[in-house]
């Protein structure tokens, strides 16, 4: 097994934190580490759907595969730590199935608790033709026990209405809503236009996204920051067992913590090596946090209603609001 450990001055100097990439086998690496290291675990497991770094199997066995992955993981966190689990589903012949409900018998059954089942919308993907076009992703968060991490104010989102006053009662008259903001909602529709929005809306990594490299199934820096800077501390040392290009371990270095990255291709961890370099020198590619998703304007051609859809079948189309 081959490690690697650019542990920079750039990086001590700059974010104070550390971090190791590690090529390797997820689950024989894990045996190797000591017990309840990490405050957080954060990853997008292979999904079974063939994939280029999969082979594609039963539903039944990849579940059993990753059921060992899992008992590992839950005896490297620490007791106050957490698991963010994040899936979409397992398409076979055309049924779905979704793989959060699975997964969630199995962290059950290992006495971790679910937090949230955390909904995260996008606006892009497969279209589908017999039914309708999946639109989100699933992040599961448990916690080892009931003493866990969770700093609320480090996410707080502005209040919509932050004169409002109790209407009766003791405090009657006074300001009812919290001066530091209120808290996010579990549906994460993500722009985070600087967390103004209670709904996170933020864009998966296609083509046209800035972050987009090679892999074929990349989630965003920011789906990842929210859960670092709410279940986690600066000292903390964050694990991601599928790392793929690195967003785990760019979030966490941003977010001044420390990380341990498992990706088994070398072709992505080489890819995660040039962008941690890239934020090195301020290069990197990164989607900024406070960015809203690109509306198309009235008059871009692409936006507006072809002439030949006018009528469809004796039907008049429309598609105003």
């Amino acid at each position: 097994m081959k490690v690697e450990e650019p542990i920079e001055e750039f990086i001590k100097e700059l974010y104070q934190s550390e971090y190791k990439i590690v090529q390797g086998d997820t689950l024989a690496h894990l045996k190797t580490i000591e017990d309840n290291k990490f405050d957080l675990i954060i990853t997008s497991p292979p999904y079974n759907i063939g994939k280029e770094y999969e082979t594609k199997v039963s539903i039944e066995k990849y579940l059993e595969t990753q059921e060992e992955v899992i008992k590992q993981l839950i005896r490297v966190l620490s007791k106050k730590g957490s698991i963010c689990w994040q899936v979409g589903n397992y398409v076979e012949k055309g049924e779905i199935f979704p793989l959060d409900i699975f997964y969630y018998q199995i962290f059950k059954k290992y006495g971790l608790k679910l937090r949230n089942r955390i909904v995260w919308h996008f606006g892009h993907g497969l279209h589908a033709s017999k039914r309708f076009s999946g639109r989100y992703e699933t992040i599961l968060w448990f916690t080892k026990s009931d003493d866990y991490i969770f700093n609320l104010d480090d996410v707080r989102i502005p209040s919509k209405y932050p004169g409002k006053k109790h209407f009766k009662g003791p405090n009657k008259g006074k300001l009812s809503g919290n001066p530091k903001g209120k808290n996010p909602t579990d549906i994460w529709e993500i722009v985070i236009r600087d967390w103004e929005q209670e709904l996170w809306n933020i864009p998966n990594v296609k083509s046209n996204h800035p972050e987009k490299t090679e892999h074929p199934c990349q989630y965003p820096i920011e789906l990842v920051e929210r859960c670092i800077l709410a279940l986690t501390n600066k000292d903390s040392w964050i694990l991601d067992p599928y790392a793929g290009v690195g967003s785990t371990l760019l979030a966490s270095i941003i977010n001044n913590r420390n990380t341990v990255a498992i990706e088994k291709e070398q072709k992505y961890i080489e890819i995660a090596k040039q962008r941690i370099k890239d934020l090195k020198e301020g290069n990197l590619k990164k989607r900024p946090i406070n960015k809203p998703i690109h509306q198309p304007k009235s008059t871009d051609k692409l936006a507006q209603v072809p002439k030949e859809w006018d009528k469809i079948n004796g039907y008049k189309l429309n598609f105003t609001k």
